[in-house]
């Protein structure tokens, strides 16, 4: 089992026995929402049966005092108070070169306690939240952290504080996040497909009936699950009773730890309305779509089920450029206004379009090379950080037969669409993204 740290001033962990400290490797995720820690998990899973020993890091845990704790609540206030403001500062933000000021200062804060976490054994540290890999990127530049250091990109829309110098490698779910990041002068870019738990699966045999059942559902209705992370954001009251007037749908929402959303649905003669959910799988196996406001790490759990999906009243910030990517991508719809839901979700339910996200979602998931063989391939290699990548640009000449490499690859992926839409539009994107698609080293 991954051993979880409290970082309390002291001394890092001992060193496990002689056979095990060659395959030490440390996560450092945070608990921001449930998506960092989800990813961190599915990591966790991966590199320990592989026989590495993981560690496992709250990035919050690492910043000196009470910061962690006061960074999470500022963060949830804005996205409930302030949305717009917080959409501002995104958009501000998303390609900036170098964090802001007041940033650098809170990252550099966390540094002493970062390195002095790690177990002086430990052969590779992991990143799943970007605030940790700007510090790690930052100790790698300086020769301070001397192991590989990696960020595993949860969302598919790439914000600029995502891509650190110093960063060994960035690993992504999707070529379209690692096109974004390529673009944005991220090191050694792999694809190499989502990290979801194994429990999501395709509902096969009479499974759907006996979850249905195990959760009150009705037999027979058709049911959209509407998701809004961990913390319960968003539109989702409204969005509830826009779902419920299609009557193509009965609205099944999971409001996460906010308990007093789940009263206030009720409230408003939404029926099925959950708090906190621990058997996800079993929800999703009852369920025939789902609606999600943020992209995360929900949405590839529902890839990986067999549901098609639908981005509807985004948050701000990552909620509205995560739908925007996924759309691109091919694997989930992007419903824009109201009067679009009944024709989507009707489309999504019983039309093609339906039938080829949920083939997309799977393909991508069984194309999955996994993490562990890039993060494994550089362990080892002590040596300084890899220099940013610059932009790859084709020569015009080239995008025809790398038009038809691409489309090869693309279509084994289910993910045409965004190749066509970025081609027609605009085609210095469309080479980057096929870049990400013809790799070998996927």
């Amino acid at each position: 089992m991954p051993e979880r740290h409290e970082l309390l001033p002291g001394s890092p962990p001992p060193a496990g026995p002689q056979e095990t400290r060659s395959r030490r490797i440390a996560v450092i995720s945070a608990s921001v929402g449930a998506g960092h820690d989800g990813a961190a998990d599915g990591l966790t899973a991966r590199l320990a049966a592989q026989g590495y020993r993981v560690d496992r890091y709250d990035f919050l845990d690492l910043l000196p005092a009470r910061l962690g704790k006061l960074l999470r609540g500022a963060y949830l206030r804005l996205l409930t108070r302030a949305p717009e403001g917080y959409q501002r500062l995104y958009q501000a933000t998303e390609h900036a070169s170098r964090p802001g000021a007041v940033w650098r200062a809170l990252l550099r804060s966390a540094e002493h306690r970062t390195l002095a976490a790690i177990p002086q054994d430990t052969t590779a540290v992991v990143s799943t939240y970007p605030g940790a890999s700007q510090v790690l990127g930052a100790l790698r530049r300086r020769g301070a952290l001397e192991v590989p250091a990696f960020t595993f990109l949860t969302d598919f829309s790439v914000h600029a504080l995502w891509v650190a110098p110093g960063i060994d490698a960035h690993l992504a779910v999707h070529p379209i996040p690692a096109a974004q990041a390529h673009v944005q002068g991220a090191a050694a870019v792999t694809v190499v497909g989502p990290v979801t738990d194994a429990r999501f699966t395709p509902v096969v045999g009479g499974r759907r009936s006996a979850a249905r059942a195990r959760f009150g559902l009705p037999e027979h209705a058709p049911l959209a699950l509407l998701v809004a992370g961990s913390w319960g954001v968003g539109a989702v009251r409204q969005a509830a009773a826009e779902i419920r007037a299609t009557k193509v749908a009965l609205p099944v929402v999971v409001c996460g730890r906010n308990q007093a959303l789940a009263e206030q649905l009720r409230q408003d003669g939404i029926t099925h309305a959950f708090g906190w959910v621990d058997d996800m799988p079993g929800l999703m196996h009852a369920c025939d779509v789902l609606v999600q406001n943020a992209g995360g790490l929900t949405s590839l759990e529902a890839f990986a089920s067999g549901l098609p999906v639908a981005s509807y009243r985004c948050i701000p910030g990552h909620g509205r450029t995560n739908a925007r990517a996924l759309e691109e991508a091919g694997l989930a719809a992007w419903i824009r206004t109201a009067e679009g839901l009944r024709p989507v979700l009707t489309e999504l339910l019983h039309g093609p379009r339906g039938t080829a996200q949920r083939e997309a979602g799977i393909a991508l998931h069984r194309a999955a090379s996994g993490p562990v063989p890039a993060i494994a391939a550089r362990i080892g290699r002590r040596s300084r950080p890899t220099a940013p990548s610059p932009a790859v640009r084709q020569p015009g000449r080239r995008r025809l037969a790398l038009a038809a490499t691409t489309a090869a690859a693309t279509l084994s992926l289910g993910v045409a669409a965004p190749l066509t839409y970025a081609y027609a539009k605009t085609p210095a994107h469309f080479t980057t993204v096929a870049h990400y698609l013809d790799r070998d080293d996927r």
